[in-house]
């Protein structure tokens, strides 16, 4: 079957590539950085992008400016990769689970007031696969009980709701440049915010602790370095200016996949907001409503699809936060998507469009071997 590989590139990344070998400046200082960090602030609506070494990185150091420390807790969704909730232990917080969403797998905002205590400092809001979640209604309760939203978009480059980019919503916003992120430079991230003060003071500490304009060897806070390649600068830039086609195409593929599949009963996709008016669609996500979703996954990639099965468990079933360092409210949704869910991941939907009709003959001849409960 036809898939296209990831990361996709040309000449274009090449010759930009060439071009910092050729500078004396192959690190952070590189003009690249800068224009990658211009051109992405724009594209996510926001005024300031503060690029680092990974999306993990950009994460802890939101979460430091925004204040939150030991004692404070963080309400973050079950479902999530770790670093949502890891980033919430390296700062000394407390992540507190909350349920998902039983359609759409992001944050129900439903279930947040329950999990409010007096210690509650923030919501990390995650944009899962590319869906947007709820970020009126978690925003209301934001401001509502005088929290901080800092949103983890490291899965949602290009995603819009109601015309307004992932990443423009909450104080600050984490984005992923990482291998498989349909915005790639095979590792790298980037802080997005529309606070002036606030991305000055991430600048700094991405950048050793210094201030703009003055001396290389002046230093004014407790910082590090953080700062991203010129390499990676270089590539981002191409990569970025691709990727509206490719939110086109896959949105287009996607849509024909899921008509092609409509009449399944036991096929159920990830819900999309009526609000949301752009799916960078990193993951198409599923769930069976029978069957066995790890089996189904096994014979589609045996035929070169590129289904996987769900999460093996949610965050707070890791090892890491099974024995504690957290808090958990009932996650009963969360824990049946880890069962009976599974993704598709986004390099399919940028095969050429013969080839979608090939994946759903594939997926419906495996779902006719699926009981319909």
């Amino acid at each position: 079957m036809k898939i296209p590989a990831w990361p996709q590139a040309d000449e274009k990344e090449a010759e930009l590539i060439s071009q910092v070998l050729a500078s004396p400046h192959w690190g952070g200082f590189h003009p690249f950085v800068e224009e990658f960090e211009r051109s992405f602030a724009a594209y996510c609506h926001s005024r300031h992008a503060v690029s680092a070494m990974n999306g993990t990185v950009t994460l802890e150091l939101a979460l430091e400016l925004m204040g939150v420390g030991p004692a404070d807790e963080v309400i973050v969704p079950a479902i999530s990769f770790v670093s949502s909730a890891s980033a919430i232990s390296r700062v000394g917080a407390i992540p507190v689970f909350v349920d998902i969403d039983e359609d759409s797998f992001n944050l129900d905002p439903l279930r947040l007031a329950e999990a409010l205590t007096p210690k509650t400092k923030a919501v990390m809001a995650v944009h899962f696969g590319g869906v947007m979640c709820q970020v009126d209604a978690i925003g209301q309760f934001c401001l509502d009980n005088d929290l901080l939203l800092l949103e983890d978009a490291a899965h949602a480059h290009g995603s819009e709701w109601d015309g307004k980019r992932a990443g423009s919503f909450g104080h600050a916003a984490s984005f992923s440049f990482q291998n498989g992120k349909v915005l790639t430079a095979g590792e790298g991230g980037a802080l997005v915010t529309s606070d002036d003060e606030f991305a000055e003071q991430a600048r700094s500490l991405c950048n050793c602790g210094r201030k703009a304009g003055r001396s290389f060897y002046e230093h004014h806070r407790i910082g590090s370095n953080y700062r991203l390649s010129a390499f990676q600068a270089a590539v981002l830039i191409c990569q970025l200016e691709r990727l509206p086609a490719q939110i086109c195409r896959r949105t287009t593929n996607a849509r024909l996949l899921k008509r092609l599949l409509q009449d399944l009963p036991q096929l159920h996709w990830q819900r999309e907001p009526l609000q949301q008016t752009a799916n960078c669609q990193y993951l198409l996500t599923g769930r069976l409503q029978a069957g066995d979703a790890r089996a189904m996954c096994a014979r589609l990639q045996a035929q070169g699809i590129p289904c996987s099965p769900f999460y093996p468990h949610t965050l707070y079933q890791n090892p890491v936060y099974a024995s504690g360092g957290c808090r958990v409210m009932p996650c009963p949704v969360a824990e049946a998507r880890t069962r009976d869910s599974f993704w598709i991941n986004q390099r399919a939907l940028l095969a050429e469009p013969d080839v979608i009709p090939e994946i759903a003959q594939a997926m419906e001849r495996e779902l006719h071997q699926s009981p319909v409960l």
